[in-house]
């Protein structure tokens, strides 16, 4: 089956279209200053029109007050708010209840007890997105093109819906789908030529990549 997948840090119409065009159920604004995928909310209101009713758009924040999260929804109307900070579970509950939204809760993973932490999310956060923690020294909590163990996640059962980020591109997507059977792909980095600048011929590199991996395996016989 295939999985939901999200590109994440558009900036471009031309990267929005390309992402539509190969499928794409999620795309992802960023609304946090330090990173290179930063968008202005109003920019991404207009970019996002193309993907209206396409595609579910994510307003992805670090945690955001409702300062920020009142200009976003504002402007970009997003479907869904994806908390990328140390947002409490009463804090996801509350801005569920003030927007009307459903919430991804990301995850930062390195070891399982890092994991540990979704317990008191759950029937909290409509999904989760599980990504790397970042290198020692970055800024970024996401997009720092880094994967952690994917084995980790095998003690999740089907009631946890989540997205898998971190690291993801063309050469390693079929085997992070092979270990963790995720429901959801997230990718950012791996489909760029620089940092925030997506490149369409890896997008689509990425999409072959998936779509390969999908593929019902043959058993030759005689």
């Amino acid at each position: 089956m295939k999985p939901d997948i999200k590109i994440c840090g558009l900036k471009t119409a031309e990267a929005i279209d390309r992402a539509l065009a190969r499928g794409a159920t999620h795309i992802g604004f960023i609304f946090f200053e330090k990173s290179p995928r930063y968008i202005e909310p109003d920019v991404a209101g207009r970019l996002a029109e193309a993907a209206r009713g396409k595609a579910k758009i994510v307003a992805v924040t670090v945690n955001p007050t409702n300062d920020d999260l009142d200009e976003i929804v504002a402007l970009l109307r997003p479907d869904m708010i994806q908390l990328h900070g140390d947002e409490s579970p009463e804090r996801v509950l509350t801005i569920k209840a003030v927007y009307g939204l459903p919430v991804m809760k990301a995850f930062s993973v390195r070891t399982s007890e890092d994991l540990q932490r979704v317990e008191a999310y759950i029937g909290i956060a409509d999904r989760f997105l599980f990504d790397a923690k970042p290198p020692r020294g970055s800024e970024l909590p996401g997009g720092n093109g880094v994967s952690f163990d994917w084995s980790l996640l095998s003690w999740l059962d089907d009631s946890v819906d989540y997205m898998l980020s971190g690291g993801l591109n063309k050469d390693n997507i079929a085997e992070a789908m092979a270990i963790t059977k995720a429901p959801g792909i997230d990718v950012s980095s791996g489909v760029e030529s620089a940092p925030g600048t997506k490149d369409v011929v890896m997008i689509d590199r990425f999409f072959d990549a998936v779509e390969k991996a999908c593929e019902p395996e043959t058993v030759s016989g005689s």
